[in-house]
């Protein structure tokens, strides 16, 4: 997994009042794509935003400036005539820019723009960007913003990736590209991201990392309409929400389900997560992917249904590989880079009915400066002159250890697994936990050829599975593709997993 090229690219949280409905199925408007009606398989609340958006205030709150849908441009035009700071207020209908791909709304320092109910700011499939430009706490609530057709890899609202940015009770649809872009300090609260054609929201800033961002309360579904996957295979350049090089997040509360790919994506030097009380269901790939980064904690998550498309076609191309629902990628603990842990905590998580549950991994031949890095190039935090990562020095202590990604310090347990083939509709395995990496080949030079990375991550790393429960015929695989295992062959001698855990192996006692 992996990227192989760059991307371009306040204060505390405050209380966030969220409307925490049954998840009974979500109905489309006439701009939205089709939506999931079928009622899930148990009651759980979640962030139910797109059929319920919030309704912004009525008429122009105080001091307020008054945007008319029936004069293109003038949104424009009046936050270019105005000063830092000003509030907009849209009137109800549809607010369009110039017709120039490149016409955008700049904001200034501090502007407020609030949509009125019905209010569209609509790019026509002509204009790229919505909300551009460097200037710090902008806020957009209660707007309806859709039609943009930003380039791959770019987004259309915060398209430059300013600081401190609120987006709140927003819909943010069909556009191309990302939905929305990330800065330092942003929120990001109670919105609609629903079938953009990458990304919901790519979280990346060039030349400095996103950091202090919060993702709390938003339904983020349907998106990756463009299918980059299929059209660029192996690009890594999808998701419902992409982070990169993201320090501090906390995505908590959202309902993020059947977008296409990844549900929640962290890739490369992310660190300091916290991914709590999330309802990730029905993505057609794994419901979260923490790669080549560190430090988090995946707690009180409801994921079910996930990896269904993805996890079927590996299957049926006769690869042997795991592909997990979660999975951990070159990505763990290290305590030498601060943040609220030191270790990967993934616990009391329920995970219902997807294809396969969790799998560490380590790509013995993925570290800095090998060809088969594909993080276009970049080091691991621990190294700041990537030039180093050779030989000789790279085969010496401190570079062995700290030139490659180490899924290492992680702990899962308190943690309930449930699988029914016969819901999940597969004959072949698809109930695997997994701790394992590959035989190192490459490059000629790599200090890592053989078993040492395979035994290091089995055995060594302080990976650990415990006290969890398991409903079905769930397997395991350790060290390598090749050694499935029994649940008393996982617990015994030499790899000694899930000690205290309870194993059932029919689902629904």
């Amino acid at each position: 997994m992996g990227i192989k090229r760059r991307l371009r690219g306040a204060s505390a949280a405050a209380p966030l009042t969220l409307a925490l409905l049954m998840a009974t199925g979500c109905t489309s408007t006439p701009d939205a794509p089709a939506q999931p009606t079928a009622t899930p398989s148990r009651s759980v609340a979640v962030a139910q935003v797109c059929a319920n958006p919030a309704a912004g205030p009525a008429s122009a709150p105080a001091g307020a400036v008054t945007v008319d849908p029936a004069v293109v441009g003038d949104l424009a035009v009046k936050t270019k005539s105005s000063p830092p700071n000003t509030t907009f207020w849209l009137q109800p209908g549809t607010h369009r820019l110039e017709s120039d791909r490149y016409a955008q709304i700049i904001p200034k320092e501090g502007d407020s723009y609030l949509g009125a109910p019905g209010a569209v700011l609509d790019g026509g499939k002509t204009n790229e960007y919505a909300f551009g430009g460097t200037a710090g706490t902008v806020t957009i609530r209660y707007l309806t913003v859709q039609g943009f057709i930003a380039p791959q890899n770019e987004g259309v609202v915060n398209h430059d990736s300013a600081d401190g940015w609120v987006i709140e009770h927003a819909t943010i649809q069909n556009n191309s590209g990302a939905g929305l872009m990330a800065g330092a300090h942003q929120r990001v609260r109670a919105n609609c991201l629903r079938g953009n054609g990458q990304y919901g929201m790519n979280a990346y800033k060039t030349g400095a990392p996103v950091s202090d961002l919060v993702v709390e309360g938003n339904e983020i579904v349907a998106n990756d309409t463009d299918e980059w996957e299929r059209r660029q295979q192996g690009c890594g350049c999808t998701g419902g929400v992409k982070f990169w090089a993201v320090n501090g997040a906390d995505v908590r509360g959202n309902w993020v389900h059947d977008n296409r790919g990844a549900g929640l994506w962290a890739d490369t030097n992310n660190n300091d997560f916290r991914i709590e009380d999330n309802v990730l269901e029905a993505n057609d790939g794994a419901a979260l992917i923490y790669e080549t980064s560190y430090n988090a904690v995946i707690r009180n998550n409801t994921i079910r249904r996930n990896n269904w498309v993805e996890g079927r076609k590996s299957a049926d191309r006769g690869d042997n590989f795991p592909y997990p629902t979660i999975y951990l990628s070159e990505s763990g603990g290290e305590p030498r880079i601060p943040a609220r842990t030191d270790k990967i905590e993934i616990d009391r998580n329920v995970l219902e009915d997807n294809w396969s549950g969790i799998t560490l991994w380590e790509n013995a031949d993925r570290f800095c400066n090998s060809p088969a890095n594909t993080s276009s190039g970049d080091c691991t935090l621990l190294v700041k002159n990537t030039g180093r990562c050779a030989q000789p020095t790279i085969a010496t202590p401190p570079l062995y250890a700290d030139c490659r990604w180490k899924t290492q310090r992680v702990d899962i347990h308190d943690n309930r697994f449930v699988l029914d083939p016969s819901v999940v509709g597969c004959t072949v395995k698809c109930g695997l936990m997994a701790v394992l990496a590959n035989y190192g080949t490459y490059p000629d030079w790599s200090p890592y050829k053989g078993e040492p990375v395979a035994e290091a991550i089995t055995g060594k790393q302080q990976n650990r599975w415990h006290d969890n429960a398991y409903l079905g015929p769930w397997s395991f695989v350790a060290h390598d593709p090749s050694r499935m295992l029994d649940f008393g062959q996982w617990r015994g001698a030499p790899y000694q997993q899930d000690a205290g855990s309870t194993f059932q192996p029919r689902a629904g006692g």
